[in-house]
């Protein structure tokens, strides 16, 4: 069978001939259809993960969507985290238990690009941020994957408003496209090219070029007051998986009692979010990760994201590639080059 291989930590897999897996008691061979090319696989296959270096070579693609006894399932998978291979094939193993079915008319690529972002961007707002209908939701990274179906979950959990933030111009229109009230531009440069209903900026170059407590404290005020000119009174729930500046700035728009949730840190490891905010609103800062729920709870969530994507109710930006093209595709994915979720087509 073709398969992309990881050989050497750090760089893209190559596509090789490999023999066709042998499932391990408890597995079924699922012939894969989608395999999309996750931050997950980028950082496992770099041996710096808190995983350790994998096992090489190795498959890598930590889920899929494939045929498995003649049905549509979703499925994870453990590649790059344990020792054994992923969904980056013609066939990949898959535990039984773990394996979804999926409804009639769901797209196997669009269900592929939602995958377990989406999952995390659905039980981070409803059952760790216990969002309920007629709150007002801030969608921090509103183009990333994460962020463009939080924004759509946001609206089908009954939110009145919408509020999301990103940093390119990309992101700032698929943001806009997944129906965000209003969008701040994270970058002052970008701000006149959002195009959106409402735009804000901040230059946060400054922040890191300065290196000062003060400067910083004034950027995270400049971002909360743009937030607020933005926003339709004080938030209810802030999604977040930057951290950084823009989770601190988030923080002062929030009501008293008001809920961040934290799911992420590609803006930063830390976060200048000041005791005064906290205390004085007592605020309920949370931590959300998809590997804290249940295998019945995932699955549970993987199924309501496909209905709503099968129903035409929930999409993200995806490009899909012949697995044959998976160097390319890898090294695009990883150099942020591309204009949404890259999904290899294995069959």
């Amino acid at each position: 069978m073709r398969a992309a291989q990881v050989e050497v930590c750090g760089r893209a897999p190559v596509v090789t001939d490999r023999p066709e897996p042998a499932p391990a008691p408890g597995e079924v061979l699922v012939r894969v259809t989608a395999a999309p090319i996750t931050p997950l696989d980028l950082l496992c296959a770099t041996g710096t993960s808190y995983f350790g270096a994998p096992a090489l070579p190795y498959v890598p693609g930590v889920q899929g969507v494939g045929t498995a006894d003649g049905r549509l399932v979703w499925f994870p998978t453990s590649a790059g985290m344990a020792p054994g291979d992923g969904s980056m094939a013609e066939l990949a193993p898959a535990r039984a238990e773990d394996l979804v079915e999926l409804p009639a008319g769901a797209d196997p690529f669009a269900v592929a690009a939602l995958g377990l972002s989406a999952v995390a961007a659905h039980m981070a707002l409803t059952w760790r941020g216990e969002l309920v209908a007629g709150e007002q939701v801030l969608v921090l990274g509103g183009g990333g994957v994460v962020g463009q179906a939080a924004i759509q979950l946001a609206r089908l959990a009954g939110a009145r408003r919408v509020v999301a933030a990103a940093h390119s111009p990309g992101g700032l229109e698929r943001a806009g496209q997944a129906g965000a009230d209003a969008v701040v531009a994270l970058d002052l440069e970008r701000a006149g090219q959002a195009g959106a209903d409402a735009v804000v900026a901040l230059d946060l170059e400054r922040a890191g070029q300065a290196g000062a407590d003060a400067l910083v404290a004034a950027d995270v005020a400049e971002l909360g007051e743009r937030f607020s000119a933005v926003c339709d009174g004080p938030v209810d729930l802030v999604l977040d998986p930057l951290f950084g500046v823009p989770a601190a700035a988030a923080a002062r728009v929030l009501r008293k009692g008001g809920r961040l949730v934290n799911l992420g840190g590609s803006a930063s490891e830390t976060c200048p979010l000041d005791s005064a905010t906290l205390r004085s609103r007592s605020l309920r800062v949370l931590g959300y990760t998809n590997n804290e729920l249940t295998r019945e709870q995932r699955a549970a969530s993987v199924a309501f994201v496909a209905e709503q994507s099968a129903a035409g109710r929930l999409a993200v930006a995806h490009e899909v590639v012949p697995l044959q093209e998976a160097p390319d595709a890898w090294r695009r994915q990883s150099a942020g080059t591309t204009g949404g979720r890259i999904v290899l087509r294995a069959d």
